[in-house]
């Protein structure tokens, strides 16, 4: 049971108001996680920002950013954001075989995609740390190193949502992912 109130558009402070509205229209529905972001006018209209940043100023694909997404979420042994960013993963393009592979942080099926993984699972571990090995495996598969510092801005937005689950335990409203309970 989430330790908050898990708002509406109605029952929202009103400084959230607009930012649930934008966030509903992009979902198409109102997520059990924005709602109870809500709660917190700062917390939702900052992660809200930090989604618009990511968004307008990408130069990581959808693809990409979902599997770092599911990447950080296995790790964190976050069950709403697996089942959640496997949902948009797979609306971006992958598989769900692919979507499980990136919960346990790895991508054999392309191996620039299995650098960038790797490099933001061990950003994320490291508490931004990461060997000059693997900063060089990133770079050698491809990737820019404005790109490696999106791919860790991608993991720690990521962090706020699974941390954000654990912390008021979020009850799941979308599919489970596949080996999770609902």
């Amino acid at each position: 049971m989430p330790r908050i109130p898990v708002h509406d558009v109605d029952s929202a402070p009103e400084a959230s108001r607009d930012t649930l509205k934008q966030l509903e229209a992009a979902k198409g529905k109102l997520l059990n996680i924005f709602g109870g972001m809500a709660h917190s006018p700062a917390l939702l209209n900052g992660f809200a920002g930090l989604e618009g940043a990511l968004a307008e100023h990408a130069t990581l694909t959808e693809t990409h950013k979902q599997a770092i997404r599911l990447a950080i979420a296995g790790y964190q042994d976050c069950h709403y954001c697996q089942s959640a960013y496997t949902m948009a993963g797979k609306a971006a393009g992958l598989t769900e075989d692919q979507t499980v592979e990136l919960r346990g942080g790895s991508a054999s099926f392309d191996e620039a995609l299995d650098a960038l993984v790797r490099f933001a699972r061990e950003a994320f571990d490291g508490r931004g740390h990461v060997t000059d090995a693997t900063w060089q495996r990133a770079l050698d598969a491809g990737w820019r190193d404005d790109q490696l510092l999106e791919a860790f801005a991608n993991a720690a937005r990521t962090f706020l949502t699974t941390g954000f689950n654990h912390l008021v335990d979020t009850e799941i409203d979308v599919p489970a992912a596949p080996g999770l309970p609902r």
